[in-house]
């Protein structure tokens, strides 16, 4: 799912690298922002100690005191980058405190889609698959764990409350995995363009659910469901099964619709996917 001709458009965006590293305050209308000002939100880099090494990541909490419900953020293939930060900024900005590693820390530190990233060069895109391909489902269920611990420390985190986990592209998967991995606290799960929900492997993402405890949003890129058009139907069949509360839905917008930066990026859509997550935190983090 996560091949070369669907992240034709992943590429690194200076605008938005620009936007949110910068001094922002952006407000917008109807209280749908896709920015926060800065004196709303408290932003720090952390490390994340799990069983493997540090994890680089972005931690991201309303500002004054309180506390509020958790979020974890997986990015998709290329990395915690200034997209990924903007969104933990503006979760944080609803009432979260949201944390956004790094996904490939055991390969690199920082970011990994630099200026002139481009997922449709061989040599890009092998880098980022290696990066992938050292992360074992083993290794990514100790993460979760290391995270939600992480998160759980935090004094500005509502421990009472439960956690979301939101995933893109290969995030997708990963949030199942985190999922069924702290089924005591995760609570939401939201997918957004998620490459290789159902597969015919044993170890297929799908095959996690009945193990979780959790209200899901499975939002469909159209160029996936062309490719794999039963994949929804096993997915709706599955959380049916495992009497859990979904939304599985095909949007009319290409893989990788709701990350700013690609070429792809659909505004209208992403805001009806962001719309969709808001309610369903709204009601399952609780």
């Amino acid at each position: 799912m996560c091949d070369d001709d669907i992240h034709v458009g992943l590429i690194y965006d200076p605008t938005v690298s620009r936007r949110t590293f910068g001094l922002i305050s952006m407000a917008a209308a109807g209280g749908i922002a896709t920015g926060a000002q800065a004196a709303d939100v408290v932003e720090k880099d952390v490390e994340v100690k799990t069983p493997d090494g540090l994890a680089d990541a972005a931690l991201f909490h309303p500002a004054g005191k309180g506390t509020w419900p958790a979020v974890l953020i997986w990015t998709d293939i290329a990395g915690l980058r200034p997209a990924f930060r903007e969104m933990g900024r503006r979760l944080a900005a609803q009432g979260h405190v949201v944390l956004v590693p790094n996904p490939f820390y055991r390969s690199i530190k920082g970011v990994v889609a630099t200026p002139g990233f481009d997922f449709a060069k061989p040599e890009d895109r092998a880098k980022v698959m290696g990066y992938r391909a050292a992360m074992t489902n083993d290794g990514v269920d100790k993460d979760a764990v290391a995270y939600l611990a992480f998160l759980d420390a935090q004094p500005q985190t509502d421990k009472k409350k439960k956690v979301g986990v939101q995933g893109y592209c290969m995030g997708g998967p990963l949030s199942f995995r985190t999922a069924a991995a702290v089924s005591n606290r995760i609570g939401a799960v939201g997918s957004f363009h998620g490459g290789g929900l159902t597969t015919d492997k044993p170890d297929s993402p799908h095959l996690l659910i009945p193990k979780t405890n959790a209200a899901y949003l499975c939002a469909v890129a159209k160029n996936d469901d062309e490719k794999q058009p039963d994949s929804k139907d096993i997915l709706k069949a599955a959380f049916a099964a495992a009497k859990k509360t979904a939304t599985v839905e095909v949007y009319p917008a290409a893989h990788g619709w709701c990350v700013k930066g690609s070429q792809v990026y659909d505004e209208a859509a992403a805001e009806k996917a962001w719309a969709e997550l808001t309610a369903l935190y709204k009601k399952s983090l609780v």
